[in-house]
């Protein structure tokens, strides 16, 4: 795993340590396996960005922070100029670029993400806590929600209970980028 994702699963234990917290009540609370958690803190393992999202609610910090280490401070306005939002190294084939990580107390998180073409037709699935709003700024995706499967192009956008399992893919050989917003 790429060292943003080692530093990344190092935050994360260090939170659950200062909150006194074991592993097993962790793991309980954000709904994953104890052995799950473990490969998370490991750092050998990808961390989808739905968990950190629901470990930053429990801990009770800016998603920001897990991934940075820094906490944002602006609270008027962020501006964040093109190609210039935070990366997230994330499990191929996602990327993930957070647009307003320096703007604190944020009531929703956008990324762009980008999706790269796989050689297989594996699709990781996720789910968390809250809502999800997607628009698709370029190529196709294959979206799939709680057993329904969506293809969206560019300028179609989906709002969904992102409660429910849901992942993607994209089609045609071709990346697809999407402008992703998540509301708690």
């Amino acid at each position: 795993m790429s060292d943003q994702v080692k530093q990344i699963a190092s935050r994360l234990k260090d939170l659950r340590e200062i909150a006194g917290l074991s592993v097993e009540s962790l793991a309980g609370e954000l709904g994953v396996s104890t052995e799950t958690y473990n490969e998370y803190e490991s750092g050998n393992t990808d961390i989808p960005i739905g968990f950190l999202y629901e470990a930053a609610n429990k801990f009770g910090v800016e998603l920001t922070a897990i991934l940075t280490g820094e906490d944002p401070k602006l609270h008027t306005y962020c501006l964040v100029r093109k190609d210039k939002g935070v990366s997230v190294s994330r499990r191929n084939p996602y990327k993930y670029q957070s647009l307003a990580y320096k703007f604190i107390n944020k009531k929703s998180e956008p990324f762009l993400v980008t999706v790269e073409p796989g050689n297989d037709d594996t699709v990781h699935f996720n789910s968390h806590p809250g809502q999800e709003f997607n628009y698709v700024l370029e190529g196709t995706l294959m979206i799939y929600i709680d057993g329904h499967q969506l293809t969206l192009n560019e300028g179609d956008s989906l709002y969904f209970d992102s409660g429910c399992s849901h992942g993607m893919k994209a089609l045609n050989g071709k990346p697809a980028k999407f402008l992703a917003i998540i509301f708690n």
